[in-house]
């Protein structure tokens, strides 16, 4: 689970003083681009992992050899120890009162590195890592909304960093749990779509893996710590429930949605999920290709997603991070 950052939670009722022009063919080509860019991103991806297990100690899920499988099994638990770059392909259509909200879609690439620390197993024996798990939002055409001409403009723009900090541990019973930080940087690159605030919270997590798969609860709450702007206080929870069947093969499916409830304006976003994917292993390299689609039966009346169709792509790389900071 990387659940950083939820691009679901917009803002809405931008005002932007200066005339806005539409123009639907550079907007296409820019996305015609982006989209080629970022699939070029995922192959060079891939090449630059094979290359690191080449050149550095391989990871111990690389080292043993383990079947597509056993990782499939492994990356479905929240608290797992091994090293992944997701790349997740989402894309969004909207609804809502405010003129022509219907006619909105956008597409953001959400990168999300995890390079988990391995620590000192517990008093029982049980397996614990420390996480540090960031998440880059790259927005393409992303809707903002004008109050002044009552119409929408695209936004094309590095969004807010989101990460979170924790301990997790993974009992012998299969119980897992952890608790920790989650937060957001004010890192956009266009104020349109910026927080503008600094925002830290707590998390927890508790599930039990089975062996037919996992089932479990991933709640968080964020605050407004420091900013700057208009935007008023922010007070926001995420509960995300997870139900995912691992029947073999490398397969997982089930279900993950993440609810979010925004205290400022009494709003409830919430999604019907459904999700699918393999684990497969190109030469020595797993890869975890996933399908996610989201229909929303909850979200606020002015704006908000409609649907959401993800396309994910997950090499686990080597902890090259971890060797290097232990071998300091």
């Amino acid at each position: 689970m990387q659940i950083r950052y939820n691009p679901d939670v917009i803002r809405s009722g931008i005002q932007r003083s200066s005339l806005f022009h539409s123009d639907y063919i550079i907007v296409a080509k820019l996305k015609a681009f982006f989209s080629v860019a970022f699939v070029v991103a995922f192959f060079l991806t891939g090449i630059v992992s094979q290359g690191l297990a080449e050149n550095y100690a391989i990871t111990p899920a690389l080292q043993d050899e383990k079947s597509a499988d056993e990782v499939a099994r492994e990356l479905a638990n929240p608290n797992n120890s091994l090293a992944s770059l997701t790349f997740k392909n989402q894309y969004r259509w909207y609804e809502g009162n405010l003129p022509k909200a219907d006619d909105q879609a956008n597409y953001t690439l959400l990168f999300q590195p995890v390079f988990p620390f391995t620590m000192n197993p517990t008093a029982d024996g049980d397996k614990a890592n420390l996480f540090i798990r960031p998440a880059f939002p790259v927005l393409i055409d992303q809707p903002a909304f004008n109050a002044d001409q009552g119409d929408f403009y695209g936004v094309d723009a590095l969004g807010d960093i989101g990460f979170d900090i924790g301990y997790g541990v993974t009992q012998k019973t299969g119980l897992l749990w952890a608790f920790g930080m989650v937060g957001t940087l004010p890192t956009a690159t266009d104020s349109d779509v910026a927080g503008k605030q600094l925002r830290l919270g707590p998390e927890a997590l508790i599930a039990k893996f089975e062996k037919w798969g996992l089932y479990g609860l991933f709640p968080n709450h964020q605050w407004d710590v420091t900013g700057w702007g208009d935007n008023g206080y922010f007070s926001n929870t995420q509960i995300q429930l997870f139900l995912t069947f691992l029947p073999g093969g490398g397969w997982n499916v089930g279900t993950t949605p993440i609810m979010n409830y925004d205290w400022k304006t009494c709003d409830w976003t919430i999604p019907l999920n459904l999700t699918a994917g393999k684990t497969v292993k190109f030469g020595a390299m797993p890869f975890k290709l996933g399908l996610e689609v989201n229909y929303y039966v909850e979200k606020p009346d002015a704006f908000g997603p409609e649907w959401m169709v993800s396309f994910n792509i997950t090499p686990v790389v080597p902890n090259i991070i971890e060797k290097w900071i232990k071998g300091m």
